[in-house]
């Protein structure tokens, strides 16, 4: 690498709104979306919510002499919806499907037949290795009884773990076989993750993925910013948008991102923590202090969209478009404390853990609760279908047993479905629940073990002795 190597990659994210027959526009939002991309000839352009396969060909055929690179990516019964192009060779690509995503029964907000995911793909640029991400996690739709608020938790730990596993070269718990060495032999140069989160800034699950991933907004880090105020990527200027959603929030909300780190190199003072793979959990050792020479990443300028298509006056979504020129440059050896993992920051990261375990382990006790109640349900209904032979074989009213007969058979089928989809979701949920746990273990260890917090720890550690004897 030269001294003076520098790197600009121009990013592109928006969240299309394309749901056929019900997005206002669609099909002119789309074209107008191709016509855009090609006139800013952005590196990178990662879309969410890209329903329609129609509409990701019709977009390739347009984008094909700017961006001669594409990928859908496909899963679930409708879709993921997301989708990527790109200047650049796409050196290798994947996906990894949410283990948790809402609820079947939920038809009307249909995030479970979605097949919500992470799509990764990897590009060469002058030499390094760039891991692109791109995601959707699942809506919020309320704020004040948020029935999901497990799932997103659960979500952002799994994608927080995919990224770490993947970028560090390991082949990772979520996802990952032992016929993959050649995705996850190569370690990841440098990081980015676009996409609609479905989480403020302080929501415990957008807490949770910056403080394990270390990963850098490049809204709070840049020094040029133009665009809505705050950041907002729905905000009530935008005709599509239900401002009676936005009520409380009379700016507009911040849950779309444009995420991003570098990998540090050499290394002196390392403190332990874990990540899972193969269903193990593995120790790995991460810096107190660094000296690096290496690379330095930089957001020079961000931009939103103001509730209008910058040249036409017309939005193209009810989300607004992020656009993120990031600065890679040659970083000379310097002797820094590393700023993700001194006390301060390892204590932060044990609250957000606890905070996520905590949040897992309610939400497992209510998938417990609704299994349990389903079980009582299939017990009465077979309780009844005996009921019902036994009122046939004796010679009862054959007219009753066969007008009960259907809806006790709807009724168990109905229930069984319902009850195995609730274990399912309890197993989903108890399994990320013990990754928090044994890596909330590692992380107290590596503080109880710090040079800088010995002494200090000490007397915490024996009231809290005191505390759990008694």
């Amino acid at each position: 690498m030269k001294p003076n190597f520098t790197l600009r990659l121009r990013v592109f994210n928006l969240n299309c709104w394309g749901i056929p027959y019900l997005s206002k526009h669609r099909a002119d939002r789309v074209k107008r979306l191709g016509d855009f991309l090609n006139m800013e000839s952005f590196d990178l352009a990662l879309l969410e919510e890209v329903w329609s396969e129609q509409d990701f060909q019709d977009l390739r055929q347009k984008l094909l002499p700017t961006y001669p690179a594409a990928h859908y990516f496909r899963s679930g019964i409708i879709g993921s919806g997301l989708c990527v192009f790109s200047k650049h060779p796409i050196q290798e690509f994947t996906q990894h499907v949410f283990t948790l995503n809402g609820y079947p029964y939920m038809i009307h907000h249909g995030d479970w037949f979605c097949g919500k995911a992470v799509g990764l793909l990897v590009l060469h640029l002058s030499g390094l290795v760039l891991n692109a991400y791109v995601t959707h996690l699942h809506a919020e739709y309320n704020r004040q009884k948020d029935v999901y608020l497990a799932h997103r938790v659960a979500q952002a730990w799994e994608l927080a773990q995919f990224i770490q596993c993947v970028s560090l070269g390991l082949t990772g718990e979520v996802g990952w076989g032992p016929g993959t060495e050649d995705h996850t032999s190569k370690k990841a140069d440098m990081v980015l993750l676009c996409g609609d989160l479905n989480l403020h800034p302080k929501d415990l699950g957008c807490r949770l993925l910056k403080e394990w991933t270390g990963l850098c907004d490049a809204y709070l880090e840049t020094r040029d910013f133009k665009g809505s105020e705050e950041g907002c990527t729905m905000v009530p200027e935008n005709c599509y948008v239900n401002r009676r959603e936005l009520e409380q929030f009379p700016l507009g909300i911040r849950i779309d991102y444009v995420l991003y780190k570098v990998r540090p190199l050499p290394t002196t003072c390392l403190h332990p923590l874990c990540l899972f793979v193969f269903h193990q959990p593995v120790l790995i050792l991460f810096p107190t202090s660094l000296a690096v020479s290496g690379l330095y990443i930089s957001c020079k300028t961000f931009k939103t969209t103001t509730g209008h298509d910058p040249h036409s006056g017309t939005p193209l979504s009810d989300h607004e478009a992020l656009m993120a020129t990031l600065c890679v440059r040659h970083s000379p050896p310097q002797h820094t404390s590393s700023p993700s993992h001194g006390p301060a920051e390892r204590s932060a990261l044990i609250s957000v853990l606890r905070e996520a375990w905590t949040e897992l382990d309610q939400g497992m006790a209510q998938a417990l609760w609704w299994a349990t109640i389903t079980g009582y349900v299939i017990g009465l209904g077979l309780l009844l279908l005996a009921l019902l032979c036994a009122l046939a074989v004796g010679g009862g009213i054959r007219e009753v047993v066969i007008l009960l007969w259907t809806p006790s058979v709807g009724l168990v089928l109905g229930a069984g479905a319902v009850y195995l989809f609730h274990v399912q979701e309890a197993k989903g949920l108890c399994r990320a629940r013990a990754e928090l746990q044994h890596v909330l273990g590692r992380a107290r260890e590596a503080q109880d073990l710090s040079p800088e917090s010995q002494p200090a720890l000490q007397p915490g550690r024996q009231e809290g002795d005191r505390a759990e004897e008694q």
